[in-house]
């Protein structure tokens, strides 16, 4: 039902664009973008607790910090409906439980595949984390070239905007966010 309703919309706007929905290289084109659209926004129908699937490990007291850098990532913005691409990083400090690395990545997918602002998917991603670990600290930071303002506006093509979003101890404790920040420039 979704897809029958979201293509017979996609038609009436490539009408309204000036484009005949009928003509040979577009008859199938308001399908496809249904089908994408839906793709893009699947996070609205995932669950955290779900793409954890109980990959939650108990470890000894005093774990160092664990960091999953360059996650590539992708949402749509919300004001304009067109991508926003990039990387996440996201680092915490265990309290005695840690979490599968993938299921990290799958955290992301969660809040990515949304209408998105990248300020808010950054908060929502540390904060998942926070909510599934309790750990002493989540750091996430991102880093993304948007669309919005390279295809429109100000159509600046090599702009590009970091977030970042401290938790516990790294909002905290200036070192800890430092040793973390440094973490990321190494390679």
């Amino acid at each position: 039902q979704k897809l029958h309703t979201l293509t017979a919309a996609i038609k009436i706007m490539i009408s309204c664009l000036g484009e005949d929905p009928t003509r040979e290289g577009l008859l199938d084109t308001p399908q496809r973008y249904a089908k994408a659209l839906l793709s893009f926004t699947e996070g609205y129908h995932m669950k955290v607790a779900n793409v954890i699937n109980n990959a939650i490990f108990h470890v000894d007291e005093g774990s160092d910090m664990v960091i999953v850098k360059d996650i590539e990532v992708f949402s749509l913005c919300e004001h304009h409906l067109v991508p926003f691409m990039g990387k996440i990083h996201v680092g915490y400090l265990p309290d005695g439980r840690v979490i599968g690395l993938s299921k990290i990545a799958r955290i992301v997918e969660v809040f990515a595949r949304r209408l998105q602002v990248q300020e808010r998917l950054t908060r929502q991603v540390a904060l998942a984390i926070e909510e599934v670990l309790k750990p002493h600290g989540v750091a996430v930071v991102m880093e993304s070239s948007h669309l919005c303002m390279i295809m429109r506006g100000v159509q600046k093509t090599n702009s590009s905007t970091t977030t970042r979003c401290m938790l516990g101890s790294f909002n905290h404790e200036a070192d800890l966010r430092k040793e973390f920040l440094s973490l990321l420039r190494a390679r």
